[in-house]
């Protein structure tokens, strides 16, 4: 069963889209996107709908619109009880209405109410947003257009359900549409190549000198996973200005009349300084039910807890001689490996390897915040900064309350994220991430498992100043870690 995001009735049950054409327009480090979705209301009766989408955390949306019936709806911002208002207003009066806002609890789960929809009508809705792309361990640039939309666990002392909490599973290969994707793309030093999880048609530059080119997913693609585009770019770390006009016949007052410049630079650092070993390496890896699932669809897919654990598996083996380390294991409960922090050595590394085989998906919900507490009320080892890693899925409904202890904590340690298989939550991984000074990386597959790995354990290592004692990378080197900079 394929959990996946879609238009759902007031009572939870879909409403089967009719097709998804997407189009973006990817220019260096940012991606612009536009999504058209097609469905019908197929019943007897007039139905009030919601469409459930993933985003990334990352994302804006910028437009949003809706054609029912010949009549064109253009969304306009409101503050949030003003906009519910206006909807049940419109709603009572008999009118069609449309209401897109944020889960009150994630920033990459969003929702699409839609009202009195009549019986064999048909709808169109259009969502524009722009995106920050990420850079990958290789170089590439990378863009994912989520199609998995995971059930958020929702903690015992939370007394609101997240809108994900009933989303029903289509079964793999059930979906009655398919996906339409074309992507522009620009990079005024060259584009070298573009990879993909799925089958795509070939790379067609558009000029001589290679600056611009379209690609396009193969026809009949079933939407029922997350597509994901690597692109690689000519001389990737020289800066580059982008310019976009302003909207002619926007407001005055607007920020869309107003012409902008953004320039993205990637620097590349030469590796002069060592890095110490000195440190306290705690890892946490979520072991609720949900890591039981498979990375993919492929026969023989390994499970996310698997894959955790062979991520974790090559941290252990990279980790240097005189520092400290740790492993919690959580779910509805958490344990840890040790009692305290031990220092790593041959015997606690191969002792902890041996208790890793008995990990598995039997801890119940995601409830991160209990561990988290017993980790900030422990003290650290003197001389040695606490780098924290966290293994999730990030199927979990108290998304901002993770997000805020670990913010609360940050001058004690950085946080680096893994945020394991499709449908992992971004606002989560991304947010506990820059909350504490760390980086952020998401593994889907094998092939990428190790220099991402490997990236994370580089930026968490201390460096030896040539004037002074080991020092923490800090933030600055963090953010650049993660991607471009941008103005």
């Amino acid at each position: 069963m394929m959990p996946c995001c879609g238009l759902l009735t007031a009572s939870k049950h879909p409403v089967p889209l009719k097709g998804i054409s997407v189009d973006v327009q990817v220019k260096g480090f940012v991606a612009d996107v536009s999504a058209t979705l097609k469905y019908k209301n197929e019943e007897q009766n007039p139905l009030e709908a919601v469409f459930v989408f993933p985003m990334d955390a990352d994302s804006a949306v910028y437009s949003f619109e809706a054609l029912v019936d010949g009549k064109r709806i253009v969304a306009e911002i409101q503050e949030k009880k003003k906009a519910h208002q206006t909807y049940e207003d419109a709603l009572a009066q008999g009118k069609e209405a449309f209401l897109l806002e944020e889960d009150e609890s994630s920033g990459d789960i969003f929702s699409c109410s839609v009202g009195n929809l009549p019986p064999g009508q048909e709808a169109e809705v259009k969502l524009a947003f722009v995106q920050e792309l990420p850079v990958e361990a290789d170089g590439a640039v990378r863009f994912v257009l989520p199609a998995v939309l995971n059930p958020r666990y929702t903690p015992q002392d939370e007394q609101t359900q997240s809108v994900t909490a009933n989303i029903p599973r289509a079964p793999k290969g059930s979906l009655p549409y398919t996906l339409e994707l074309s992507v522009s793309l620009q990079s005024p030093y060259g584009i070298a190549r573009v990879e993909s999880n799925c089958s795509l048609t070939p790379l067609r530059y558009t000029k001589d000198d290679k600056t611009t080119a379209q690609i396009s997913l193969g026809p009949g693609h079933q939407f029922d996973r997350d597509v994901e585009l690597l692109m690689y770019y000519e001389e990737v770390n020289k800066p580059s200005v982008n310019l976009e006009w302003g909207i002619p016949n926007a407001k005055a007052d607007s920020l869309m009349s107003e012409t902008a410049m953004m320039l993205s630079f990637y620097p590349r650092f030469p590796e002069a300084e060592e890095q110490s070993d000195c440190g306290e390496f705690i890892f946490l890896i979520d072991c609720s039910g949900s890591m039981g699932c498979t990375m993919g669809d492929a026969e023989n897919s390994p499970t996310r807890i698997d894959s955790a654990k062979e991520t974790l598996f090559l941290l252990l083996k990279s980790l240097p001689v005189g520092c400290y380390f740790n492993i919690f294991s959580f779910g509805s409960t958490y344990d840890s490996f040790f009692p305290e922090s031990v220092a790593y050595t041959q015997q606690t590394m191969e002792s902890a390897l041996e208790k890793m085989k008995t990990m598995s998906d039997d801890l119940g919900g995601t409830e991160i915040l209990e561990p988290l507490k017993h980790i900030y009320d422990t003290a650290g080892k003197p001389g040695h900064p606490r780098q924290l890693f966290l293994f999730t899925d990030g199927e979990v409904r108290n998304t901002k309350a993770v997000i805020a202890k670990v913010s609360q904590n940050a001058d004690k340690h950085r946080c680096f994220g893994f945020g394991i298989g499709e449908g992992a939550s971004t606002a989560l991984v991304k947010g506990i991430s820059q909350a504490a000074g760390g980086t952020a990386e998401f593994i889907t597959g094998k092939e990428r498992m190790q220099p991402k790995a490997l990236r994370s354990l580089k930026a968490s290592l201390p460096l030896i100043s040539p004037t002074g004692p080991a020092v923490s990378e800090g933030l600055t080197s963090s953010h650049l870690s993660h991607g471009p900079c941008g103005l």
